[in-house]
């Protein structure tokens, strides 16, 4: 992968305290870089940014992208932004679209003319793979989408095209990277839309049988942490002026059944409890809005980014687990 690293800039990162965000915020600060993190702590952690606080370089702004003052407030000076705020979960969308829209589709407007009005250099944003929608194509590039199938996935095109937008109209560089499934440290277990990867875990742990909403024939392409934080520093930073103003699939072009995911994980948790290997899944009824197969194609990154993830799924895994095991007794 480019060793293309963000340092001594002032650095905003929205969303700052989520699964995401703080894995960006702990790698900028150990950059040498003046990090802002805006964070409403609606979905966000206090806890994953309490060993920041101490930081001269860290500073915390709880407030709303909804809100534009303090969208303002967060942008002034910044350079760069990372923009991670969104509330996410397909089945969440489904049941409450309004809020999904007001945060995923007008805080993300919010933040482009904050941006835009500071004077921002460079606004990398989240996107999801969920815009592919209903499109059959796999591997999925990033040209060929279909019709969303959830008020998330609408909301998340939705930026992209405001994106598109205010590059011709303002001349700010943006970039959306579609993220696929994303895995690793301070991503929790905890409620009714947290990730497939940290409930498999923590039910295993307390050697109890995951559910699998399906047969277990869905399949995705997991991706770990590492790889998002890396492809965001190549994105902020990148001087190919064919790679700004675009998106891009963040992936690692190689995707996994649900099934195959249970067994990977029960497999390793066993190495640390043998007496796990007889616990088996539950399966449910499916979901509504979840598209059945996710596999992207990462060449454009490659190209243009010169991302190449340093972690595949095994790897990653061993890694997010290693972390579970220690955090979540």
């Amino acid at each position: 992968m480019g060793n293309r690293l963000i340092t001594g800039k002032r650095v905003l990162v929205t969303g700052g305290a989520g699964f995401i965000g703080s894995n960006l915020v702990e790698a900028l600060l150990k950059q040498n870089n003046h990090v802002v993190c805006l964070d409403n702590f609606a979905t966000g952690r206090p806890s994953n940014i309490l060993s920041f606080s101490g930081n001269s370089n860290f500073t915390l702004i709880e407030g709303d992208i909804r809100n534009p003052n303090d969208c303002s407030k967060a942008t002034d000076n910044v350079e760069i932004v990372l923009h991670q705020a969104a509330l996410g979960s397909v089945p969440r969308s489904v049941i409450d679209p309004v809020t999904t829209n007001d945060v995923n589709s007008g805080g993300f407007v919010n933040m482009l003319t904050a941006a835009k009005n500071a004077g921002v250099r460079r606004f990398v944003y989240a996107s999801s793979s969920s815009v592919y929608g209903d499109h059959p194509e796999l591997p999925k590039v990033e040209d060929n989408i279909g019709n969303p199938l959830s008020p998330y996935a609408v909301s998340k095109y939705s930026n992209e095209l405001y994106a598109g937008v205010f590059s011709s109209l303002y001349n700010i560089e943006t970039i959306g990277l579609r993220y696929f499934n994303v895995f690793g440290k301070r991503q929790y277990p905890d409620g009714p839309y947290a990730a497939v990867i940290p409930k498999f875990v923590k039910s295993l742990m307390n050697a109890e049988s995951p559910v699998i909403y399906g047969n277990g024939s869905h399949s995705r392409d997991f991706t770990y942490i590492d790889n998002v934080v890396a492809i965001n520093q190549l994105a902020a930073t990148t001087d190919n002026p064919a790679a700004i103003n675009t998106v891009y699939n963040v992936a690692c072009g190689k995707n996994i059944s649900l099934n195959e995911l249970f067994e990977i994980i029960r497999d390793q948790l066993c190495i640390l409890n043998p007496d796990l290997k007889n616990i088996n899944p539950v399966y449910g009824e499916p979901r509504h809005g979840d598209i059945l197969h996710s596999l992207a194609s990462i060449d454009k990154a490659r190209t243009l980014l010169d991302y190449f993830p340093v972690y595949d799924v095994i790897s990653g895994l061993r890694e997010a687990i290693d972390w579970y095991w220690n955090n979540l007794k």
